[in-house]
């Protein structure tokens, strides 16, 4: 299995296409070898789930507001029924302060629609030092493709 030593078709084929999707086998592993690969490359990595990603841009690149979740019976007399608007720091401030790429890995990708995978791809065209890798699911083998023509189907 040369692809698992060194990783390097899979870098070239990120680095052309900016974001890929990918099919990884359900027992785990193998995307893990990948991620520690481009890590070694230079890449500096955060991985996030993409569930409650909301407004990918807002939510990676600016400061943003988030509401706490409803616990039920609280006092709606500052702030509304739903909670006040906490600040939030944007999700990869700190990777874009240094030097080199930058990765942003999602997990549970499946959940997202075709509009938001559109935005994470229009991400990476707009600022060319973000990859973005997003697993979409399992499958029998370690498979990829760029993400814009998963978008395109």
């Amino acid at each position: 299995m040369p692809l698992l030593l060194t990783g390097r078709g899979f870098r070239q084929d990120l680095e052309r296409a900016g974001a890929l999707a990918i099919f990884a086998p359900l027992e785990g592993g193998a995307e893990t070898r990948l991620l520690r690969r481009l890590r070694a490359a230079g890449y500096q990595a955060q991985m996030t789930s993409a569930r409650g990603l909301g407004d990918p841009e807002a939510f990676l690149f600016e400061l943003h507001g988030v509401r706490p979740p409803h616990l039920g019976h609280q006092s709606v007399g500052r702030g509304a029924a739903v909670g006040e608007v906490q600040r939030v720091m944007p999700q990869l401030g700190p990777q874009f302060a240094g030097e080199g790429p930058v990765l942003l890995w999602l997990l549970e990708g499946q959940v997202l629609s075709s509009a938001e995978l559109a935005a994470v791809c229009a991400l990476c065209r707009r600022e060319p030092r973000l990859k973005v890798v997003v697993e979409m699911g399992g499958a029998r083998s370690l498979r990829w493709q760029p993400l814009e023509q998963l978008v395109g189907r």
